[in-house]
């Protein structure tokens, strides 16, 4: 509707103009001396009603082709568009230099500026469109220095040099006092995928993943402005692809370096896809006090255990102790013997049994 009202407007003021401009010539060759009234303003209503009438039947033909043109318009790449009008820009550019040259032809001069300018609008949209990456990169300029040294940086990482970080290590925060005290060398590449999932988890409605979203994203604010270390925030993603941790290890391939993380699940998905994996649970596994079988522990018991009679305990590091016949002491103190210990990647569990069932047997 708004299409046909400025059609119709549009004829209109083209009827007034013509009318007011023309009506003089057309009533001295009609042989009207004395119109009516004024003849400019007389024809300027004329030549209105005239176009008016006009559109009742050209409206439909003009707001189709507006439709069409419109819909071809949305339909063609913004890419091929800008190209295009860039090109035809610059041929009515070069059109408009060589008018005063072609203007002074005679009799044909005005006829051939008309058909050059038109050839020249037509090559160069016709330019533009095919070479449209090439006028876009033109324009767009290149690269600033910083990107370039972004990119080189990426492209001349060494193997093993790139330490990809996962979700699951940012939030546990013990990365940055990791990366502090300098045994984490190399460059910290964080993927664009991760710190997505880490927004979401801080816009979560659930208080305490929202909580270590953000703490998350106050370890890597910590990472990049106070620590000297080199950190890469990496903009890729795979369409193909679903899960974090998928994207990450088939990042970490391309890369050729290792991924960070204390998930035991993506350790040992890192392990079978012949990934490096840095995990840091077995760090702290490593550097927690070793406990060895035969050595007395006084240890408070907290809760039962999965199997039966079984007493849970805990170090003050968070090792789980499993105190076998030690239900009956939950809540109170308790000397215990350690029969064994269990290390993996998900952590160190302890086994003991009471010492005055030793004493006892």
């Amino acid at each position: 509707m708004m299409v046909r009202k400025m059609v119709q407007l549009f004829f209109a003021v083209i009827g007034v103009v013509l009318g007011y401009s023309f009506s003089p010539a057309l009533f001295h060759s009609l042989h009207i001396t004395q119109p009516p009234f004024s003849s400019r303003w007389f024809g300027a209503v004329l030549g209105g009603s005239v176009f008016v009438l006009c559109t009742f039947w050209l409206v439909n033909y003009v707001t189709t082709l507006i439709k069409w043109t419109e819909d071809k318009l949305q339909k063609t790449p913004l890419a091929d568009i800008l190209g295009g009008t860039v090109g035809m820009v610059i041929g009515l550019l070069v059109a408009y230099l060589f008018a005063p040259a072609i203007r002074v032809i005679p009799v044909v001069g005005l006829s051939v500026q008309f058909f050059v300018s038109l050839l020249l609008a037509y090559l160069g949209l016709r330019i533009g469109f095919t070479k449209r990456e090439d006028l876009l990169s033109l324009f767009a300029g290149k690269l600033s220095s910083r990107e370039k040294d972004k990119d080189k940086d990426k492209k001349n990482l060494k193997a093993g040099e790139a330490k990809l970080l996962d979700t699951s290590v940012i939030i546990d925060g013990r990365i940055a006092d990791l990366v502090q005290t300098g045994f984490l060398d190399g460059v910290l590449v964080i993927p664009s995928f991760v710190l997505e999932e880490l927004q979401h988890i801080a816009d979560s409605s659930d208080v305490l993943k929202r909580n270590r979203g953000r703490r998350g994203l106050d370890v890597l604010n910590r990472i990049q402005k106070e620590l000297k270390v080199k950190v890469q925030v990496h903009e890729v993603d795979f369409d193909d692809i679903q899960e974090v941790d998928s994207k990450l290890v088939r990042l970490a391939k391309q890369m050729r370096g290792k991924v960070v993380t204390n998930d035991f699940n993506l350790n040992k998905v890192c392990e079978l896809q012949g990934v490096p994996v840095l995990n840091i649970n077995d760090l702290a596994n490593a550097l927690k006090p070793i406990v060895l079988p035969g050595e007395e522990l006084s240890v408070q018991v907290i809760k039962d255990g999965k199997e039966y009679n079984q007493g849970v305990a805990y170090l003050d590091d968070g090792t789980m102790i499993v105190i076998e016949g030690g239900r009956e002491y939950i809540g109170g103190k308790l000397d215990v013997l350690v029969t064994s210990v269990l290390q993996t990647s998900a952590g160190r569990m302890i086994f003991a049994k009471p010492k005055l069932l030793e004493k006892a047997l």
